[in-house]
């Protein structure tokens, strides 16, 4: 069979549901949204029967992605001007050399916020019994998916990281990240990070992935513990919950916890702190989930890049123009950063990771973040980040920001800048070497013909995507994850 994952057609390459990274409860999808993926499927029919083929292999070529941008344009606008669109030509979604030089073109993507979970590590030890029966992953095409009790966690395994990153999307480095959790129960320990770091440099994947050190300063035994990181696994910057806490209790980057934290960055030469922040837990703690405090460390630290994760994007409370008097969302982050004095080009990046993924079904509030970040944060502060494998492969996420584009009527009106081909490749992956170096050998030699390389080059001839996500789509599946995280 040519395509052992979905053969007949029944996923979009553009992922439009309701899947969450485990840290906020699924939003469902309001009916325009189910609007936009029935026209989606609608259209990918009649265009495969024109082009005589399969709605498998029509949704898999670039053409089947430029029809479902275009289907979710048409069923966003629903008849009045949106804030943005995916600035596609309705030629494309049957001309494939014109879809392909629009959603194929070759930039170089270093993703800062990638995630992975071992399916055989000893955190599956904590789980609480009840949370064992349930699943969060539809990968049908994988032999491991139907197996019996917590086997199915293969289908999210090494093999399958490595495909969804580096095979089935155009991510040349990533950055390893964690999930808060005690450091009994982590779903992923840096020595399992590093092991996973080690397949992709057997495949001669020369430094394609980066390694954060996970840091709770409010945690015993962590602040010690960098020490460690620094020397044996050379973190490339350290990754902090400002919200979470052993006993439910954040804390703010200025307070004692968060101050150790930076002063021991500082010490050891790895002066990169990446934060949480939005994306909150709940109701407890959840002045810490804010950026309030972005700006004051940032000021008083100008030695130290701290990349704010998520942006401090609230996926439940709708973006709009920018507002000084809100509390928290984006506003909160460019509050912060004026009363403080930092500056676009400043010491502070916005990333995107969740952020974008949620803003696709929404072009008005994609056009106001995107442009409040662009105008206030600035074009060389931007940082590209998917936080999958909760989504599946990123390939969706890079094609619709490739296309994204902000309207002229609200770049008029709120003066947002155009998102041009410049501040396009500086997102995707060049504002990102001013943080991480990497080698220039790596950026021009290795990645244009390493093994991995070639490896997606010679599987691209009959690719097989999987087009599925994996973290919770309900709230049934949310809770169960939590009921997990409860055990860690």
């Amino acid at each position: 069979m040519r395509y052992r994952n979905d053969p007949d057609g029944t996923r979009l390459p553009i992922k439009l549901d309701a899947t969450t990274n485990g840290e906020f409860a699924p939003i469902p999808l309001a009916p325009v949204h189910r609007r936009a993926r029935a026209l989606a499927f609608e259209r990918a029919t009649q265009h495969a029967r024109r082009l005589g083929i399969s709605r498998r292999a029509f949704l898999v070529s670039a053409c089947g992605a430029a029809s479902t941008l275009l289907a979710f344009n048409d069923a966003y606008a629903a008849g009045r001007p949106r804030g943005g669109h995916y600035d596609i030509p309705a030629e494309g979604a049957l001309d494939l050399t014109l879809a392909r030089s629009t959603l194929d073109r070759n930039d170089f993507i270093f993703d800062v916020q990638g995630h992975f979970v071992n399916p055989t590590g000893a955190w599956l030890s904590t789980l609480p019994p009840g949370a064992r029966p349930l699943r969060f992953t539809e990968n049908k095409g994988c032999k491991a998916a139907d197996a019996p009790g917590l086997g199915y966690l293969e289908c999210i395994g090494p093999d399958q990281f490595v495909k969804d990153i580096f095979l089935d999307s155009d991510t040349d480095l990533i950055v390893l990240s964690f999930v808060p959790s005690t450091r009994k129960g982590e779903p992923l320990t840096i020595e399992e990070a590093a092991a996973t770091a080690r397949i992709v440099e057997k495949m001669e994947g020369t430094h394609r992935m980066y390694i954060h050190g996970r840091v709770n300063p409010n945690q015993d035994g962590d602040l010690d513990a960098m020490d460690m990181l620094a020397e044996k696994y050379r973190v490339a910057a350290w990754k902090t919950y400002t919200q979470w806490g052993p006993d439910g209790q954040g804390f703010f980057l200025d307070d004692e916890p968060g101050l150790r934290l930076i002063e021991k960055a500082r010490k050891l030469g790895i002066k990169t702190v990446a934060v949480h922040k939005g994306l909150p837990f709940g109701p407890r703690s959840y002045e810490h989930s804010t950026c309030v405090d972005v700006g004051r460390v940032a000021k008083r630290y100008p030695d130290v890049n701290f990349l704010i994760y998520h942006s401090g994007f609230v996926p439940d409370k709708r973006e709009g123009p920018y507002d000084p008097q809100r509390t928290d969302g984006i506003d909160a982050l460019i509050t912060s950063l004026q009363r403080n004095g930092i500056k676009p080009g400043g010491n502070v990046y916005a990333e995107l990771g969740s952020t974008w993924r949620f803003l696709m079904r929404d072009p008005d509030a994609a056009a106001h973040v995107l442009g409040k970040l662009l105008r206030h944060v600035g074009e060389d502060n931007v940082l590209w980040g998917t936080d999958s494998i909760w989504y599946g492969s990123p390939q969706d996420q890079i094609q619709a920001f490739r296309t994204f584009q902000i309207s002229p009527e609200f770049s008029s009106r709120y003066g947002y800048p155009s998102i041009s081909k410049a501040a396009r490749a500086k997102i995707f992956g060049r504002n990102a070497l001013r943080i991480y170096p990497v080698p220039k050998d790596v950026l021009q030699k290795h990645l244009p013909k390493d093994r991995v390389a070639l490896d997606r080059r010679d599987y691209r001839e009959a690719s097989d995507p999987a087009f599925v996500t994996y973290g919770p789509k309900t709230r049934r599946e949310f809770l169960n994850l939590q009921a997990w995280s409860r055990g860690s």
